[in-house]
């Protein structure tokens, strides 16, 4: 009886994470009530998947494993390995993300691990890996990753992404438990890399007290997270893996509590958390194998991160090395938020509707950057697409170094731009000036903000081979009411008092400097920008206040961030004729500035030639 109780006391002492939980609390009714309310709240989201679509999921994943088992015997016995050992070898598709922690919602992809022995190498993945999957009839898209080594395919329909890695195994067996540190023995930077996604996501899932209350909890908060615009890692956000390092850091101080009291408690805890104190999951361990580590005390460029979040797998990583000062800014202003409509539905003043409201994001300033990126075909765009906003967070970074500049929120939704003769793709940045004193309008400059920006946009193009000479990038400032008319209707809730305002983009021809962007010039002390000569209308059939950037390689273009400065009407004449003279300048124009552009850009080549190793570290 001693030695029961001794262990019902064991029991009780155990604690997930570095600290002791907060609260022992066990859920009372009210709380089961309201978890329930949250279910039903979260249904018509589309968060839960129904159980037939789970099911073919796991068939599909079942086909693809004995695909793997198959190509893996293939390749062995090309490569002469002993019959012996083929029969006993064998590899395995493990999964991680969303999926694996059990809280992908509707149509979501999957992300999965090819596990493979020792004597099969990456580039057979890649080779004859890609053929076997290209004969099978359920496999449509298939391709290979522009910047990231995976194999992109929809298999019967599911979008998959597979990763692959090699362990110093002769084969895999069934039971591989991945969290093992002993397998990255011997293991190159790629392989270990690629296993990290699947040792973080196990690694969770065994930190935190209670599967199924974490689980609930993380849907909702990855629910909201993408309902305020702050879900993107790529853009200086957090991503899937960082929201839920949080959501289990809470599940760990409030281990018995059920999903309703832990959506709070999480706005509590991460409202007033000190950053950039690190969230940790686990006390961080060393595997003595030499890899790199989160760790301040050692890299100094560690002690600059913001907002870290570190993975409880070795080797440890912040997840969340892309946020900035105003992602940053941004995400803590939503805590307190949700902590203080949480507040409310604990008190029964108010639905579980209102934390998901989605707040909109173009009413929200008063100025916006859009940037455009245009290529010729869907091929060239998906591709230049994806660089443009890999590097995105660079633009915001110059925004928030700029004195004059508060805030810079970028919508982590892209919209559709307007069709001409390329695939054009849209993002939209908020931006929020300091509050000037006297009445004087102030002129911001941005030229070197955005075209540096854009400089290393082309620069990584070039350097990658894949830049082509219609891929385009285009930027303007403009005000809140002229965003309906650049973005679909369905982006924006028209305010009442409309304007109708055309904004055109008149010269998306390349600029005088590598990127210069289209846009961008905004001098102190210079005049405010007079629109060119374009079709405008107006209620009153006045040009309406306009405070713009836009490309034009004439004038020196000017952002006003203070009053607005009104701008003389220009005169409509014939729609026809009007068109005729926008081409007709952009015509004139195209030339000079493609020829200038070349020069640049071979300029550019040999120096990178000439100093690429000095410049790739530093610009690594």
């Amino acid at each position: 009886k001693l030695e029961m109780e001794g262990k019902t006391l064991e029991l009780t002492r155990k604690h997930y994470g570095i600290t002791s939980p907060i609260s022992l609390a066990q859920p009372k009714e009210a709380d089961l009530v309201l978890t329930q309310k949250l279910i039903e709240t979260l249904r018509p989201f589309g968060v839960f998947e129904e159980e037939l679509e789970l099911q073919r999921r796991i068939l599909v994943l079942g086909k693809l494993n004995t695909l793997v088992q198959v190509w893996i015997r293939e390749i062995s016995q090309a490569k002469n390995i002993p019959s012996s050992v083929i029969d006993n070898v064998c590899g395995k598709i493990f999964t991680f993300g969303s999926y694996r922690l059990g809280v992908h919602t509707k149509g979501a992809d999957i992300d999965a691990l090819c596990v493979a022995p020792r004597h099969l190498e990456r580039s057979d993945f890649f080779s004859s890996f890609y053929e076997k999957l290209k004969e099978q009839e359920e496999v449509k898209d298939l391709r290979v990753g522009s910047f990231v080594p995976v194999i992109k395919l929809s298999f019967d329909g599911i979008e998959i992404d597979i990763l692959f890695a090699r362990l110093a195994l002769q084969t895999i067996p069934e039971n591989l438990d991945l969290r093992d540190d002993g397998l990255l023995k011997n293991l190159d930077i790629r392989c270990i890399r690629s296993l990290n996604g699947c040792r973080v996501t196990d690694e969770i899932l065994h930190l935190v007290p209670n599967i199924e209350n974490f689980r609930l909890t993380l849907r909702a908060i990855k629910l909201w997270a993408k309902r305020h615009n702050i879900y993107s890692n790529i853009l200086g956000f957090l991503g899937g893996v960082s929201w839920a390092m949080l959501v289990a850091r809470t599940c760990q101080l409030y281990p018995n509590a059920v999903a309703s009291t832990l959506v709070h408690k999480f706005f509590l805890v991460f409202s007033k958390w000190e950053w950039p104190n690190p969230v940790l999951l686990k006390q961080p361990e060393d595997c003595n194998l030499n890899l790199p580590v989160w760790d301040p005390r050692v890299t100094p460029s560690d002690r600059y991160h913001l907002m870290p979040i570190i993975t409880p797998a070795y080797p440890q990583q912040n997840s969340t090395y892309n946020v900035s000062t105003s992602t940053r800014a941004i995400m803590v202003e939503e805590f307190k938020r949700g902590l203080a409509i949480t507040d409310e539905i604990l008190l029964n003043k108010a639905e579980w509707s209102k934390l998901f409201e989605a707040p909109n994001f173009f009413q929200k300033y008063k100025h916006y950057i859009v940037l455009l990126a245009s290529a010729q075909t869907e091929k060239q765009h998906l591709e230049w697409v994806g660089l443009v906003e890999s590097k995105i967070r660079i633009l915001v970074g110059n925004l928030e170094k700029n004195e004059f500049i508060t805030l810079a929120h970028v919508n982590p939704q892209s919209f559709p731009g307007p069709k001409e003769e390329s695939e054009n793709t849209i993002w939209v940045i908020g931006v929020v000036f300091k509050k000037m004193e006297g009445p004087e309008n102030l002129n911001v400059d941005l030229t070197f903000d955005i075209q540096s920006f854009t400089d290393t946009v082309y620069r990584q193009a070039i350097t990658s081979k894949m830049f082509e000479a219609d891929m385009k990038i285009t930027a303007m400032h403009v005000k809140r009411k002229q965003l309906q008319q650049l973005l679909p209707k369905v982006a924006i809730q028209r305010s009442k008092r409309k304007a109708s305002v055309h904004l055109l983009f008149l010269d998306d021809t390349k600029p005088d400097n590598v990127g210069n962007s289209s846009s961008n010039a905004v001098r102190k002390g210079a005049a405010p920008l007079k629109q060119p000569t374009s079709p405008v209308q107006h209620d009153s059939e006045k040009k309406p206040e306009v405070d713009s950037v836009q490309q034009n390689p004439h004038p020196s273009p000017c952002l006003s961030a203070g009053p607005a400065s009104k701008s003389p009407a220009s005169p409509l004449g014939n729609e026809t004729s009007e068109k005729a003279k926008v081409e007709e300048v952009r015509q004139r124009s195209h030339v000079e500035c493609f020829l200038k552009f070349y020069f640049q850009h071979c300029v550019n080549f040999v120096f990178y030639t000439l100093f690429n190793p000095v410049l790739h570290s530093v610009h690594d």
